[in-house]
């Protein structure tokens, strides 16, 4: 069964999981804590009478795989999704102030346009007024629909009547764009929320068999070890570790050139 499958096959349970035993990754990569739990069941299973006698559910240790591969897919769609955003946030920076040159070009077109009409010069101030990347979108198409209803006006100071249809165009367009960097779109967050509750699923099995396999073989080096996460016990080992001083810890002398081609 692939991950795709185990994600269809699991995604009621998984979203049935409640906010108050929802957990977010923090500690490690999800595709770290994926392998050192695929890794658990392996050597888990080793050890399946003498854990199931101080009590281990072995039930939810079997499905360990299937969780797993829910998680994988859950936390696949989740990174493609921030992919995306960062792309549309990236696309934004680009687009946006391309936007606010308009709205204000708009306005200061209008204005002089409008200029003998006091209740079109007061319909100006107000989109006018306020501020934002939303007021910004919502101020383009208001002044899109100003401009068509008074496009005699508009036309007496030959101005450019294909900006409307920009200012309109860009209004919709760049409201989807906003959501998509800002991660305001509904799915986005529920996209999250469900790598967080597979997440859940799989460390609510791992933390059991680490404290019943920790107690079982508390007296057995051998066996321990596999009873810990490896990648967080490298991370204390890391962190224990002095910061070198000077002239103890010195680079290789290189003694050729990078190449080109390879960088090496």
């Amino acid at each position: 069964m692939n991950s795709a499958e185990c994600y269809q096959q699991r995604l009621d349970v998984i979203r049935a999981i409640p906010d108050d035993r929802i957990k977010t990754p923090i500690s490690m990569p999800v595709k770290v804590y994926i392998q050192e739990a695929e890794n658990l069941h392996s050597w888990a299973t080793d050890d399946k009478d003498q854990l199931i006698a101080k009590g281990l559910d072995w039930g939810p240790v079997a499905d360990l795989p299937i969780r797993c591969g829910a998680l994988k897919e859950a936390s696949a769609r989740w990174a493609e999704e921030r992919f995306t955003r960062e792309e549309a946030a990236k696309q934004w920076a680009i687009e946006s102030p391309l936007a606010y040159e308009l709205r204000n070009e708009l306005i200061q077109e209008f204005r002089f346009a409008f200029r003998k009409d006091a209740k079109l010069s007061s319909k100006v101030s107000t989109i006018a007024d306020g501020s934002g990347h939303a007021d910004m979108l919502q101020d383009l198409n208001d002044l899109a629909v100003l401009g068509r209803a008074h496009a005699d006006l508009l036309a007496k100071t030959n101005f450019d009547m294909t900006l409307l249809d920009q200012a309109a165009q860009k209004s919709f367009d760049l409201a989807a764009l906003l959501a998509d960097a800002t991660g305001e779109r509904a799915d986005s967050s529920e996209t999250k929320r469900i790598r967080d509750q597979a997440y859940t699923y799989v460390k609510e099995v791992v933390d059991e068999v680490y404290a019943i396999g920790q107690f079982v073989f508390r007296d057995n080096e051998r066996r321990l070890k596999g009873y810990h996460s490896n990648f967080l016990r490298q991370v204390r080992i890391k962190k224990a570790q002095p910061a070198p001083t000077d002239g103890t810890s010195t680079p290789p002398t290189q003694t050729t050139q990078p190449s080109a081609a390879n960088g090496k």
